[in-house]
């Protein structure tokens, strides 16, 4: 069992129409949450949580990931992120072979920025490139262009860190065409390692109200589909395979402290919003942090651990999660570990049902989802759940 640390900054220059993650602007906060505190408070939670763990009995190996995410992590000085990263080295300690990962919007980063991060003991930037079109970027009120993301990989690689970029593909106006150019402008920056998500539309967002008003149109789940299609043919033709849904690297570049959370590994989330998952005498605990800022960090002057709450998942939360979990990786699932976790038989003639329907393949003791599994991963889901203790 590895452990990660996942530590959230909730802070960005503006709010993009499309997000809904726990981010806040500077009109957002108001008083009492300061991005000059930020690295401090986050190390006060990180000793706290150590405390907690020790009085549990919970002993974790050193962190064999870190992850900074957001929000902008990168809004911050790139001291603090090493300050960060430093508390976490004397509370827990890091791994000499350790992933350590920033998430970075283009505009913020520089090549003396990106350098700092490298002498600071960071290995790996994952940059915000969402699309290469700027009339796509304009709609995702993205303020960045093309040329800053160039320049922020050509730095991390000056520093030998390594790079990914994030797509997001279904903008509402994005032809194929400008998918392509996407995925081609992407694949010529020489990174290992493509993220490409489809736009989720959430109705409390400036771009769900857009959409609910139709000034924009909605995202069509066919086109979504044809373009995952194509970013599989393209990204694999590169020479980058999938080993997650939405993600795809060389052999060896895959996102180790992501594929902790897939894999249900242990990891302490540090920030307002933050989730953390433990293991305890065979239980898994799930504790995530109150969201704003502002009450994050008076209930840390407290003295208390900013939890809103924390659960022990139960058998059927525990199934559940293993089937979720093992069918979105290209590792795949073994129907042995949800039917120790449940102490039921799977159906063989529900997965034999599957496997007709070309959703998933054996690969010796696994299951593993097709492409058409992939984007039907729903279906495939529910009908493995079902096939539990039929």
């Amino acid at each position: 069992m590895s452990f990660g640390v996942y530590i959230h900054v909730p802070f960005c220059l503006r709010r993009c129409g499309y997000c809904d993650f726990n981010t806040y602007t500077a009109v957002d906060l108001g008083g009492g949450a300061s991005r000059d505190t930020y690295a401090r408070l986050a190390a006060e939670e990180m000793r706290s949580i150590r405390e907690w763990q020790l009085r549990e009995n919970i002993e974790e190996p050193a962190a064999s990931s870190v992850f900074f995410g957001g929000g902008t992590p990168t809004i911050l000085p790139a001291d603090d992120l090493v300050a960060m990263l430093d508390a976490v080295r004397s509370i827990w300690g890091i791994r000499p072979d350790a992933e350590i990962t920033t998430e970075a919007n283009p505009d913020t980063v520089d090549a003396a920025y990106i350098r700092r991060l490298a002498d600071g003991g960071f290995t790996r930037i994952s940059f915000g490139m969402q699309s290469a079109v700027p009339r796509v970027l304009r709609t995702l009120d993205r303020t960045h262009t093309p040329r800053n993301v160039e320049a922020g990989v050509s730095a991390a690689d000056s520093c030998s860190l390594r790079s990914s970029v994030d797509l997001i593909y279904g903008t509402p106006g994005e032809s194929l065409s400008d998918w392509e150019a996407s995925l081609h402008a992407a694949i010529d920056l020489g990174v290992r390692h493509v993220s490409a998500y489809a736009l989720t539309i959430e109705p409390t967002t400036g771009m769900g109200r857009r959409i609910q008003s139709g000034t924009l149109s909605r995202p069509d789940d066919d086109d979504e589909a044809r373009k995952y299609e194509i970013a599989d043919d393209m990204l694999s033709a590169s020479g980058l395979r999938w080993y997650e849904i939405s993600n795809w690297s060389r052999p060896g570049y895959e996102s180790v402290h992501n594929l902790s959370y897939w894999r249900n590994e242990d990891w302490a989330g540090i920030g307002p919003g933050a989730h953390s998952h433990y293991s305890k005498n065979g239980r898994d605990i799930r504790a995530w942090d109150v969201k704003h800022p502002r009450a994050w960090a008076i209930s840390l002057g407290s003295g208390r651990i900013p939890w809103a709450g924390s659960e022990a998942l139960g058998t059927q939360e525990r199934v559940e999660e293993a089937v979720m979990l093992g069918m979105r990786l290209r590792e795949g699932l073994d129907p042995a570990t949800v039917e120790s976790l449940s102490g039921r038989r799977v159906d063989p003639t529900a997965i034999q049902s599957l496997v007709t329907e070309g959703l998933i393949v054996h690969e010796g003791d696994r299951l593993v989802a097709t492409r058409r599994g992939r984007l039907l991963n729903d279906i495939v889901i529910g009908a493995l759940l079902d096939a539990v203790g039929q």
